[in-house]
């Protein structure tokens, strides 16, 4: 287990220190949840096209209370597990490049899980509408690497975001329609 931790520390490294400042603006753009309120609306305007207003509107509040849960979710593992963030890992912040200094924890990546999480869910959604709504999937991505460009998430806490968006999504997808079978057929 600390030959993995370590790569994960190594690795975290080499990918912050890639970074230079010309491009230091972009990622701190991209990694700001609110940049990305044009990809919201996309998404939200979609499904009630898609769906109509009622049917649209139940899906949004689903949308809500997925990102709510997803936020508490990975909170409760971040303030369970404890792992400091490589901003704050006194073994290799002073080999990053820190551009931020959040000081909660690390492990797991809530960008990287709610993202994906979310994502994935409307890729399950629209999927049969849309050919082309699997591009969404290029914003969890983007977002979970600009965490490891500003060196506040190490590789492992990404990875296991990203498993557990996907995991989440499919069994939310599941209860979801479920509940809009009893209420919408």
């Amino acid at each position: 287990m600390d030959n993995i931790i370590q790569t994960d520390k190594n690795i975290v490294v080499f990918l912050n220190n890639l970074g230079s400042e010309q491009w230091d603006p972009l990622w701190l753009g991209i990694t700001n949840q609110f940049n990305w309120t044009p990809l919201f609306l996309l998404v939200l305007f979609l499904v009630f096209k898609t769906f109509g207003w009622k049917r649209g509107g139940f899906i949004a509040i689903s949308l809500i209370l997925l990102v709510a849960f997803s936020d508490q979710f990975t909170n409760l593992i971040k303030n369970s597990v404890q792992r400091l963030r490589p901003n704050n890992d006194p073994e290799i912040k002073h080999l990053l490049r820190i551009l931020k200094s959040p000081k909660g924890f690390s492990f797991m990546s809530g960008h990287a899980t709610t993202s994906t999480f979310f994502s994935v869910f409307v890729i399950l959604l629209l999927k049969d509408k849309y050919k082309y709504i699997y591009f969404i999937l290029i914003w969890p991505l983007v977002f979970a690497y600009s965490r490891l460009y500003l060196g506040v998430h190490f590789p492992i806490d990404i990875l296991v975001g990203v498993i557990i968006g996907i995991t989440l999504a499919n069994i939310y997808y599941f209860f979801f329609k479920k509940v809009d079978n009893k209420l919408f057929t």
